[in-house]
C-alpha cells in the first residue's frame, strides 16, 4: 500500500465551504491520503454535486450548516460525528470577501465579514475541539489569507477578520500545544476560485478594464506573476494534517508565490 495514500486512514475530516474552490480541493487532497471527509456548507445541491465528483476517491459525506450560527454548527457537527466518527481534522475554509472604501464600509458589511470569516471559525473550532482533546489527537487548519498577514486597500473589514483568524490560530495553538492537537493557518494569495472571479468581475464593472487586464492586475502582486491554484493551497493544508507534521503549530503559512514573506 502507498504510505502516502494511507497516512490519514481512519481519520474523519470536516471541511467547511467544501462544495467548491479551495474547500473542494482540500477535500480531494485529504481523501487521497485516506481520510473520510464531510463536506459542510449552506448549499445542499452544491455539496451533493461536489460529493458525487469526489466519491470515487473515498468516503464522502455532506452536512448542511451555517458557520455563522452556533446552534447550526453544533447540530451539524454532531450529525457528522454520528455518521462518520469523531472529527479528527477540521478545515475552516468557509469565507466571504466584500470590498468597499473604508468610508463606505457600513456596519452591516463589517459585521458580515467578521461573522463569516472570524466568528464562523470560532464556532466550528469550539464544536470540534473537545473531542480532539479527549482523544489526544487533532488537526485544525484555518484557511485565512495573505490579508491576515498584510494590509490591502478597500477590504478593511475582510483584512480585519482574517487578521483575527491568524491571531486566534496562534492563541489556541499555545493553549493546546501539549495535548496532541495542532492549530495552523494557511494564507493563500489571490487564488483561482469563485471569490477571485467575482473580484475580477467587480474590477471590470467599476474600472472599465477588461477581464484579462483585471486578472493581470491581481496576478501582478504575486512575484510568480500568476494566480495560485486551489490544489496548491490544498496540498499545504493536507501536509499540516499529517501525523508527521506534529511539530507544526501556531503557524500562518503563506501560499502566495512569495508575495508575503
Amino acid at each position: 500500500m502507498n504510505p502516502i495514500a494511507a497516512s490519514l486512514e481512519g481519520r474523519h475530516a470536516l471541511v467547511t465551504g467544501g462544495a467548491r474552490g479551495i474547500g473542494a480541493a482540500c477535500a480531494r487532497a485529504l481523501l487521497l491520503r485516506g481520510a473520510t471527509v464531510t463536506l459542510a456548507g449552506r448549499d445542499g445541491a452544491a455539496l451533493a454535486q461536489a460529493a458525487a465528483q469526489l466519491d470515487t476517491l473515498g468516503r464522502v459525506e455532506t452536512e448542511i450548516l451555517d458557520v455563522t450560527d452556533q446552534a447550526s454548527v453544533l447540530a451539524g457537527f454532531a450529525r457528522a460525528a454520528r455518521r462518520a466518527g469523531r472529527i479528527d481534522i477540521l478545515v475552516n475554509n468557509a469565507g466571504q470577501a466584500a470590498s468597499a472604501p473604508f468610508g463606505k464600509t457600513d456596519a452591516a458589511l463589517w459585521q458580515r465579514m467578521l461573522d463569516v470569516n472570524l466568528t464562523g471559525t470560532f464556532h466550528c473550532t469550539q464544536a470540534a475541539l473537545p473531542a480532539m482533546l479527549e482523544a489526544g489527537w487533532g488537526r485544525v487548519v484555518n484557511v485565512a489569507s495573505t490579508a491576515g498577514l498584510a494590509g490591502y486597500r478597500y477590504v478593511a473589514a475582510y483584512v480585519a477578520a482574517k487578521h483575527g483568524v491568524v491571531g486566534l490560530t496562534r492563541a489556541l495553538a499555545l493553549e493546546v500545544a501539549a495535548r496532541g492537537v495542532t492549530v495552523n493557518a494557511v494564507c493563500p494569495g489571490y487564488t483561482e476560485t469563485d471569490m477571485v472571479r467575482e473580484a475580477i468581475a467587480n474590477i471590470v464593472a467599476k474600472t472599465g478594464r477588461d477581464e484579462q487586464q483585471a486578472r493581470a492586475g491581481l496576478a501582478a502582486g504575486n512575484p510568480q506573476q500568476r494566480l495560485v491554484q486551489p490544489e496548491e493551497v490544498a496540498n499545504a493544508v493536507a501536509w499540516l494534517c499529517l501525523p508527521e507534521s506534529a511539530a507544526m503549530t501556531g503557524q500562518a503559512i503563506a501560499v502566495a508565490g512569495g508575495e508575503v514573506m
